[in-house]
């Protein structure tokens, strides 16, 4: 097994040990940052994303590859810098207004970094105005918003609608949560769903053509 092979292994099993101990010799041997992110770190995810997706995995080994791959990114983020490698997209998420839930949120944002964004976390509670104010003050490629109460939902539909209006052009958005479903999403005029947090990742790449 070579060496981006070990590090995308030791990602699924979730090694906060080895995994940075490979990037490390992965980099001392001259292997490109790029290639250590896209077919180590990121390939690791991706399975996770995968077994995740079709009940393989649970939460919990998501949470723990998660840790093994920020573990690991400490180690290699010095190296992208330096490399001028820049991240694929940005993306800015948020449980909307009025809705404190940020489990379903926080799984999206792992899987969102796992399949190669930088990740904007607004919190819980996010109005509107603040994900415009996020969308102005830096480069979004992707606006991401959870909602897990049948009451909360509709501040979806608010939020989209003052991002368009305030936004020319205004980032495509995706939404997710336990109560969302494709129907709503299209009704609200949401540009994606994600009925779970592999799947809403794999959307959100499509979304921004990565």
């Amino acid at each position: 097994m070579g060496i981006l092979e070990e590090i995308a292994a030791c990602v699924l099993a979730g090694d906060e040990v080895k995994t940075p101990m490979h990037v490390r010799q992965a980099l001392a041997d001259r292997v490109p940052a790029r290639r250590v992110l896209d077919d180590g770190l990121l390939a690791g995810m991706n399975e996770v994303g995968r077994r995740f997706r079709e009940g393989e995995y649970f939460i919990p080994e998501v949470l723990i590859a998660a840790e093994a791959m920020k573990a690991a990114m400490t180690i290699l983020r010095p190296a992208l810098t330096e490399q001028g490698v820049a991240a694929l997209a940005t993306a800015a998420i948020g449980t909307v207004r009025g809705d404190l839930h940020d489990i379903g949120k926080n799984l999206v944002s792992i899987m969102l970094e796992g399949a190669g964004f930088d990740v904007v976390d607004l919190g819980v509670d996010v109005t509107a105005e603040t994900f415009i104010d996020a969308c102005r003050r830096q480069k979004i490629d992707l606006v991401a918003m959870s909602a897990l109460l049948t009451t909360t939902m509709p501040e979806m539909e608010i939020a989209i609608k003052s991002l368009r209006e305030a936004l020319k052009p205004c980032p495509p958005i995706i939404i997710g949560g336990a109560p969302v479903t494709q129907a709503y999403a299209e009704r609200i005029g949401a540009d994606g769903y994600g009925r779970d947090a592999a799947t809403g990742a794999e959307v959100a790449r499509k979304l921004c053509r990565m």
